[in-house]
């Protein structure tokens, strides 16, 4: 049996969380979305470990910025990302339905499509995990960039279909900020209120507050509830007309908080 999947955070930049899958007793390793390579080369060094697969979500900077360093340095490592985005470095191109097998780490991983924040965001998931880059976060969602409101909201519900179990591993140490704008919204969520104690108190202890559980985020991030009536109204009161659909709703939710929260 191959020893359990081992998933840390290695911290880049002032918020953005580079994702490192190891297993015990194993020398290969994988990281999703290395904008910087230095904190990657030093924790390898450190470990002792090989990487094996780069993962990359989108064409940001911030998501793609160390990958050439390490393709130099890692000659035998497989770069994977989007399909549809202009990434220069990506080897293998994807899109929702392909599989990433990677053999030293006896793991598979989902490919799914998530425009919005971009044009041609993809995730990669698992049985009980998820990769979701800007698309997905704890508490919020991503901007809209060179996607569309409407792709976002449709790619938010796709992943709201994944277990209720599965472990979000977003990019950014994003928590507190969005529970502000959730509490705008929801003032009233006592689900909401208790998620931001835990998470000020992870916080204070210089924790992640991240992965969060998906059925976490069913409760308290109002970009997953757009179908719920308290968040609905709060969205309509903002709007200052009926919202017609869920994306509707979400379209103001996203214009309210980047256009007074943000």
């Amino acid at each position: 049996m191959a020893a359990e999947l081992r998933i840390e955070p290695i911290p880049a930049f002032e918020d953005n969380y580079i994702w490192l899958l190891s297993r015990e007793g194993r020398d290969a390793c994988a990281v999703v979305d290395p904008g910087d390579e230095e904190p990657v080369q030093e924790t390898l060094a450190v470990r002792g470990l090989r990487l094996e697969a780069i993962l990359i979500t989108h064409k940001h900077g911030d998501h793609v910025g160390g990958v050439a360093t390490l393709q130099a340095a890692w000659p035998e490592a497989v770069v994977y990302g989007p399909a549809h985005e202009p990434i220069r470095t990506v080897q293998r191109r994807l899109g929702s339905g392909d599989i990433v097998e990677l053999e030293g780490l006896d793991l598979a991983l989902d490919v799914l499509d998530v425009p919005g924040h971009t044009e041609g965001h993809i995730a990669y998931t698992a049985p009980g995990l998820l990769f979701c880059g800007d698309t997905l976060f704890a508490c919020g969602c991503g901007r809209v960039f060179s996607g569309t409101f409407e792709q976002l909201a449709e790619s938010l519900r796709a992943l709201a279909e994944l277990p209720a179990d599965t472990r979000v591993y977003c990019a950014h140490e994003y928590t507190l900020d969005n529970i502000g704008f959730a509490k705008w919204v929801e003032p009233d969520n006592p689900d909401l209120l208790a998620r931001e104690q835990r998470v000020k108190a992870q916080r204070g202890a210089g924790a992640p507050s991240v992965p969060s559980e998906l059925a976490e985020e069913l409760l308290t991030n109002p970009f997953l509830r757009t179908d719920q009536p308290s968040v609905i109204a709060a969205a309509e009161r903002w709007a200052g007309r009926r919202l017609a659909s869920p994306t509707e709703v979400f379209t103001a939710l996203r214009t309210w908080k980047d256009k007074e929260y943000d």
